[in-house]
């Protein structure tokens, strides 16, 4: 199996599956000095950990990280940076109930794009690789880039801003942050997340799942991240979000508003700002231009889908017999995945914009001509 690494400088490497022993990720490119600690790491994991609220899957996992490698004192040697997290709720009978179907396509899910990749080694338990189980590792590679970033002044949050086409208020980065992760939801907007949880709620007990919008904001991030043309920091971004396997569509600033728009009302119009440096007057573009950042905020939207898991029975095909067949799913699941999600699509934006924030001060600082104007 290929393209388990992301970024080209801040490099994550990660492995584990759904019912294995543990996950692991490794960070190539984690600068020598910074303090980080499991504690710290921690506190990311658990804004993605499940069996927290009615709305996560009730698998008890502690998700409890250990940094194993590249720590010498609390402070980091310039090695590569190992995290690892063990499975502890992967018991018998949920193993059984994975076996059970092991032949049948579950809709949604990727047992027949496995099978067919991997023939009958691809494993079936817990959707082997193919679960959001190995999102952790992601969040903790996260949670690294999160320590460093903020050392630049960079901060990244993001929050569910629709669940079910109930839509939070339009949120500035600060009301964001004022009412981060206060909900079981995560929603910023706390009269839309009363809304959202009550809806989610009444499709639980459907038997049913539900899809969400989370958007990430990144703040701080200077002008100038970007490698155009194959990998514009927004494509890098996307290629980010999109590796999570709940994510189906990725927009930013205006997004998909744009095809409503003529350009006068699409274009972000620049001035020289109180302190002579340039800025714009409004943010379609999310933060990035021609593929490089502008100094505005980065404004990105992901489109969650509905746990593919459900209690409803469907159709389907055996794999073993090659005929249809019927699928009662009785295995674990979350009602919603977009709240956990938040976490992760934070982590994915940290880590490309970190990627792209080394790679650039490496370039820039060997460049010939002064730039004044930022």
């Amino acid at each position: 199996m290929l393209g388990n690494t992301i970024g080209r400088m801040f490099r994550v490497t990660a492995c584990g599956e759904s019912y294995g022993d543990a996950l692991v990720a490794i960070i190539d490119g984690c600068p020598a000095g910074l303090e980080i600690s499991d504690v710290e790491v921690q506190k990311e994991l658990d804004a993605r950990r499940p069996g927290t609220s009615p709305l996560d899957s009730p698998r008890q996992e502690t998700d409890q990280v250990h940094i194993f490698a590249g720590l010498r004192n609390g402070f980091t040697t310039g090695a590569p940076l190992g995290l690892i997290i063990y499975n502890v709720d992967r018991h018998d009978i949920h193993v059984k109930q994975y076996f059970d179907v092991k032949d049948l396509v579950r809709p949604g899910h990727a047992e027949y794009t496995y099978m067919i990749k991997y023939g009958n080694y691809a494993d079936w338990c817990g959707a082997g690789r193919a679960s959001g189980r190995e999102t952790c590792m992601r969040v903790a590679a996260g949670a690294v880039a999160k320590k460093i970033l903020a050392g630049q002044g960079i901060e990244v949050l993001g929050h569910t801003c629709e669940c079910m086409g109930i839509k939070s208020k339009p949120l500035t980065f600060d009301e964001v942050k004022a009412h981060y992760r206060k909900n079981h939801i995560n929603c910023a907007d706390p009269e839309a997340a009363e809304k959202m949880i009550a809806r989610v709620m009444e499709i639980k007990d459907e038997g049913d799942t539900a899809g969400g919008v989370v958007e990430v904001i990144a703040r701080g991030v200077p002008a100038g991240l970007g490698e155009p043309v194959f990998d514009k920091l927004n494509a890098t971004i996307a290629h980010g979000l999109m590796s999570i396997g709940a994510v189906r569509g990725v927009e930013f600033g205006a997004g998909f508003g744009v095809s409503k728009m003529k350009g006068s009302e699409c274009n972000d119009i620049p001035h020289i700002d109180d302190n002579g440096k340039v800025r714009f007057k409004t943010n379609k573009a999310g933060g990035i231009e021609g593929g490089i950042s502008n100094g505005e905020d980065i404004i990105v939207r992901v489109a969650v889908k509905p746990t593919a898991t459900i209690s409803i029975d469907q159709d389907t095909v055996n794999m073993a017999t090659m005929k249809n067949d019927r699928l009662s799913a009785i295995t674990r699941r979350d009602p919603t995945i977009t709240a956990r999600l938040v976490a992760v699509a934070e982590s994915m934006v940290r880590i490309t914009i970190l990627d792209h924030l080394m790679m650039w001060r490496g370039y820039d600082a060997i460049q010939t001509f002064e730039h004044p104007w930022t």
